[in-house]
């Protein structure tokens, strides 16, 4: 091939956060990019009423589920991600934190110079983008939460929420659109916040500020190209140049029909893994493993952390207060330095969460805390059952969401299982990530004893003892060199040319915190180290 003679300059696997700013800061640097995104566009109109309407909420292809949602349970842990254009952002709480400095100093990107420097700058560009602000309305779990801060002492950690969020001006009802209220009338009419709770069932108001109404809505506007429902399957180098010094010709299927459907081989210059932490992951390994990209570093797979968390919860039955009322996670308080909680909910009537969740029991994880959850059973039949109802869930429960800056990882690896031994799928492998946090469980079973309410945890905990979480991260981590690593300073792939991973995948050290804000800051430093177009 002539070669300049490519479809497209840039090629991005993924729309979430790492992907639409990058299709944003590249196209408006004069570059062709093309988007490839497995998960369907969404509307406000078009997202479910509530979550038990699992075929417009779960995302399972195979067996025509096409939502945005998407739950994975592996042997370490159960983890949620999004599918959709817009990424994650159509299905996140709307969460944006800064991490605590400390974490650019730990981890493989710790030997990085002035990147703890470099960091603020690219934060405060994220936030403008993303029209991140305060939560300007608490619900009652958000005050439920104050008073539970305030009876064990640490009601003065307790604040609101960052959260990318359009609310109504002071006195006014939310439900009124306006033009344009972040980008000087350029960006799309946005509708204030009504705090009906959901945000994590796709916002029908139009006020969540997901990546389609920014990032992505500029990119389009600057000519990328958006594929929805479109699979990249594999990758090869072009020209036989094996560091991709030439490009590369990318395949294509559609994800939403059986078979190798619609099959298209494209032919780019760069191409730019976005996928998500899990995607990206599973993808460049098969990728490896089948020697279309055998360089690619062997820490690939390692270091993949969840922020160390636990869903516990309080569920009243008897109060008359609504729970789910509010923005999906509005406040927080810290037990200790290390551990942060959260107040989440879901919308009304989205009770389908409550199928995962159970009483909680003390115990350390293991058989003792099994044999104490059936012995609750036993002594508290009634209200052991009224726990594992899932009708009532969202309007009746506070939900913490609890994260510590404490360190672990596990590995991700291609395994033929014994359950499914046609193919090898995506396994996880390790030492059993931290998911008793003692006293995250001891608050629970205070304040709810305090309040008249029934402490609750997820039955992966008690059963499996492996954490719930939506925040996975690394994989493909930053750092100084392909030993430690598999992308270096600028997300650039150790071993090859022309390619880059930018998403959850490249964070080299557990957070503490929601990550979105985090990835989308660090999109935005792997930019600026590209020029524009000449």
């Amino acid at each position: 091939m002539i070669k300049d003679d490519y479809d497209f300059n840039y090629l991005i696997i993924g729309s979430g956060f790492g992907g639409s700013v990058s299709a944003h800061r590249l196209s408006e640097k004069g570059y062709s990019v093309a988007v490839m995104e497995m998960g369907k566009r969404w509307e406000a109109k078009d997202f479910p009423k509530t979550n038990w309407n699992t075929p417009k909420w779960i995302w399972r292809p195979a067996i025509n589920f096409f939502g945005f949602f998407n739950l994975r349970i592996f042997r370490h842990v159960a983890i949620i991600c999004g599918n959709a254009v817009g990424g994650g952002s159509i299905t996140y709480a709307n969460t944006l934190l800064v991490p605590p400095s400390s974490v650019w100093s730990e981890g493989s990107w710790g030997k990085i110079p002035h990147l703890k420097e470099d960091m603020p700058q690219y934060f405060a560009e994220a936030e403008r983008m993303l029209g991140v602000t305060d939560n300007k309305i608490f619900g009652p779990a958000d005050h439920m939460l104050k008073k539970m801060g305030d009876a064990v002492g640490v009601g003065h950690t307790f604040k609101p929420t960052r959260v990318a969020t359009f609310f109504p001006p002071q006195g006014e009802q939310g439900g009124k659109t306006y033009p344009d209220p972040y980008f000087d009338g350029k960006g799309p009419d946005r509708a204030t916040c009504t705090a009906c709770g959901g945000c994590m069932t796709g916002c029908k108001h139009n006020a969540k500020n997901t990546l389609d109404k920014n990032y992505l809505y500029f990119a389009e506007k600057q000519g990328a190209k958006v594929f929805a429902e479109t699979k990249v399957i594999d990758i090869r180098p072009l020209n036989n140049k094996v560091d991709g010094s030439d490009g590369y010709t990318v395949t294509t299927i559609n994800s939403t029909q059986w078979g190798h459907r619609n099959k298209r081989v494209w032919q780019v210059k760069n191409v730019i893994f976005s996928a998500s932490s899990l995607g990206t992951q599973e993808l460049l390994l098969r990728l490896k493993e089948n020697k279309t990209l055998p360089n690619i570093s062997k820490q690939l797979g390692t270091q993949v952390r969840t922020n160390a968390e636990s869903i516990l919860g309080v569920r009243f039955f008897e109060k008359e207060i609504d729970m789910s009322q509010g923005v999906a996670i509005g406040s927080s308080i810290y037990l200790d330095h290390n551990t942060h909680i959260e107040a989440t909910r879901y919308q009304r009537g989205s009770d389908s969460m409550g199928l995962l969740t159970t009483h909680l029991v003390g115990g350390k994880p293991g058989l003792s805390r099994i044999l104490l959850w059936l012995w609750a059973l036993i002594c508290h039949p009634l209200i052991f059952l009224k726990m594992n109802n899932p009708f009532g869930f969202a309007k009746q429960t506070l939900i913490f969401l609890v994260m510590q800056t404490v360190d672990a990882s596990i590995q991700m690896k291609l395994k033929r299982n014994w359950w499914w031994p046609f193919s090898k799928t995506l396994s996880s492998h390790g030492q059993p990530l931290p998911v008793y946090i003692p006293q995250a469980n001891a608050f629970t079973e205070k304040v709810a004893k305090m309040f008249n309410g029934h402490p609750m945890t997820t039955k992966t905990e008690i059963l499996f003892n492996i954490p719930f979480t939506a925040h996975c991260m690394g994989g493909c981590a930053m750092a100084t060199s392909a030993e430690e690593g598999v992308i270096d300073a600028q997300n650039r792939v150790f071993n090859y040319k022309n390619m880059y991973i930018i998403d959850g995948a490249m964070l080299g050290a557990n957070l503490g915190v929601n990550p979105s804000l985090t990835i989308t800051a660090l999109a935005e430093r792997a930019m600026s180290f590209i020029p524009p177009k000449s």
